[in-house]
């Protein structure tokens, strides 16, 4: 698969979004190591903040189909620049993904910007921080 199919479905899966408080959709998808690509959506809930954003929405679906690694990012939103992923889900990108793994933030209206997980969240919090010395 290519970047065209990341971007295809981030961009279609984005619709189907539920954003009814704040109408800000975001679509994710990513591509887990066995190839497949797993998309996302954010999902509102009258009791902020208890709702889900599209990449933990992305992760989930990979981690239900069995996978625990991700290759590649594709964030789109109907924002003015590309959007970044929260602090939490910058998290949740490097638990399962290298820092070298490609991510890209993207508009609607056809910008994108191009990053890694490393570039997203330096200093991770990572399983080496849980070892014992």
């Amino acid at each position: 698969m290519s970047d065209t199919d990341l971007k295809a479905t981030a961009t279609a899966i984005r619709d189907k979004a539920y954003a009814p408080y704040s109408n800000f959709k975001v679509g994710a998808a990513i591509r887990g190591a066995s190839g497949r690509v797993y998309p996302g959506v954010n999902v509102e809930n009258v009791a902020y903040p208890e709702g889900t954003c599209a990449e933990a929405g992305a992760i989930a679906a990979m981690v239900a189909a069995g996978e625990t690694e991700l290759t590649e990012v594709y964030v789109i939103a109907d924002s003015p620049a590309p959007v970044p992923p929260c602090g939490g889900c910058r998290q949740k990108l490097a638990e399962f993904g290298k820092g070298e793994t490609p991510v890209t933030l993207a508009t609607v209206d056809g910008a994108e910007f191009a990053t890694t997980i490393a570039d997203l969240l330096p200093g991770a919090f990572t399983p080496a921080h849980m070892e014992k010395g």
